[in-house]
């Protein structure tokens, strides 16, 4: 991708997420690097693209943080 000051950064946080949600079963296809993120001279983080999921991908996240959130 690029010389960003936070390129690690975000791919390490990318790594992480994927490896919580593969551990709850979920995969988003879109997960990524946003590279817009890295267009201009600014150094803020780039952002992670969430992306889209169809509906039973969406039930099982909006599961998976609602059963974290009550400690299970």
């Amino acid at each position: 991708m690029s010389d960003h000051d936070n390129d690690e950064a975000a791919r390490a946080s990318l790594a992480r997420l994927q490896t919580a949600l593969s551990a709850h079963g979920i995969t988003l296809p879109s997960l990524g690097i946003d590279p817009p993120s890295f267009a201009g001279s600014y150094r803020i983080p780039p952002l992670i693209a969430l992306g889209n999921c169809n509906v039973a991908t969406a039930d099982r996240l909006a599961d998976a943080l609602r059963g974290a959130a009550a400690g299970r």
